[in-house]
């Protein structure tokens, strides 16, 4: 069996897309469809730099749901080693030197095989899983701890302000390639400092949702009882699993790398966050409808959460894409140099990092995760204009 020329590989990888085209296009013609009910999310469709933004994001994390989660996309185990592969180019004909081979086994690896004999194509493709598993929901995480401390901070100003403010400025003061790199290390890890660091900061998305519940249906006590015992029943036992691995259900759990990696993009990204949001604060708090707020007598919270919160939302979700943009960075960097995940991972960056080792003999086990890593931040800064571009109008 000869290897593929170019046009067979591309016309291959295309086919191996096919469930993600086919969500692109569903998500895109929905979203135009009904764009005029969708809010901000709608008017993202108005502008041609947030459109290809948005496909270009959504191609990675679909790529990652249907390639990492569900093996629709990708053509061989990640981890599955053949001698006789070892570096071979992209197109080549798969074979195994030992064991036997499986006959429903895919009969190419598409973009060549690494040092180890791995196919760089599956590879790539459960890559995109690792980052969509982190990015975006430490982010999130971030956001909610970010806004939990900025929104009094900003509104209170004194000593809560003062006090909170310099802590995020003790943080901020390191560099925060630094900081993610200590926070990563094996000796911290095994002081357990992370652990306690996540026992604290996984608190804090509950923190807030009961407050966003309490505040909102405050008149409403029964309808309150119902969100608040909901997001504590929950709440708690998704943080029992998650921070302390000790889910009475034995259904969620932490692996220990990805807890690290989770709580050091968590505390690193917080206190920018905070500064955010505490700034917007103390801008929107000036506002009439403000004040209108407080004659009709409405608690701070409320005022916090329902008037002032919305109203920040436009720099906010700029900076939510752009942050995951960053985080992305960052696990590409810790991927790198070695650090987080497992050094078995088909992360990004410990794929660069083992690619470039024979870079100037063979190019195609490092190019195609540094044009993902690439392509996936690229697409979020696009989005992060086309939503700036947007709420500027909103």
């Amino acid at each position: 069996m000869e290897a593929l020329g170019w046009s067979d590989i591309i016309l291959r990888i295309l086919q191996q897309f096919t469930p993600v085209w086919i969500a692109l296009v569903v998500t895109f013609a929905l979203s135009i469809t009904f764009k005029r009910r969708l809010g901000l999310y709608g008017k993202l469709f108005d502008s041609p730099i947030g459109m290809i933004g948005f496909a270009m994001v959504m191609f990675w994390v679909f790529t990652g749901i249907f390639g990492g989660a569900f093996d629709m996309i990708t053509t061989h185990d990640v981890l599955e080693q053949s001698a006789s592969m070892k570096n071979k180019g992209p197109g080549w004909p798969y074979s195994k030197m030992t064991g036997t081979p499986d006959p429903n086994a895919y009969p190419y690896y598409l973009l060549g095989g690494d040092n180890l004999g791995r196919d760089v194509f599956s590879r790539m493709i459960v890559g995109a899983w690792e980052v969509i598993k982190i990015a975006p929901f430490a982010s999130l995480f971030a956001f909610m701890v970010g806004i939990t401390l900025g929104l009094p901070a900003g509104y209170y100003g004194g000593k809560l302000d003062t006090i909170l403010s310099f802590m995020a400025n003790l943080i901020l003061a390191f560099p925060v390639i630094l900081l993610f790199y200590l926070l990563v290390t094996p000796e911290i890890v095994l002081t357990g400092i992370p652990v306690y660091m996540a026992a604290v900061l996984f608190v804090f998305p509950i923190v807030f949702l009961i407050l966003l519940w309490n505040s909102r249906f405050h008149t409403q006590p029964q309808r309150r009882n119902i969100y608040v015992g909901v997001t504590l029943v929950i709440g708690l036992w998704l943080y029992l699993g998650i921070a302390w691995d000790a889910d009475p259900l034995g259904i969620v759990s932490f692996p220990p790398n990805l807890l690290v990696v989770f709580v050091a993009v968590v505390f690193v990204n917080t206190p920018t966050v905070f500064r955010i949001v505490r700034g917007l604060t103390m801008d929107i708090k000036t506002r009439d409808y403000v004040a209108a707020a407080q004659t009709r007598g409405e608690r701070p919270w409320y005022i916090m959460l329902w008037e002032i919160l919305p109203n920040a939302r436009g720099p906010l979700l700029v900076d939510f894409c752009l942050r995951i943009g960053y985080t992305t960075i960052l696990l590409g960097t810790l991927g790198f140099f070695g650090l987080g995940l497992s050094p078995e991972s088909p992360d990004w960056g410990s794929t660069i990092n083992e690619g470039r080792k024979l870079l100037t003999m063979y190019l195609h086990p490092a190019l195609p995760p540094a044009l993902a890593l690439l392509s996936l931040v690229l697409g979020l800064n696009l989005l992060a204009d086309g939503l700036r571009e947007e709420s500027l109008r909103d």
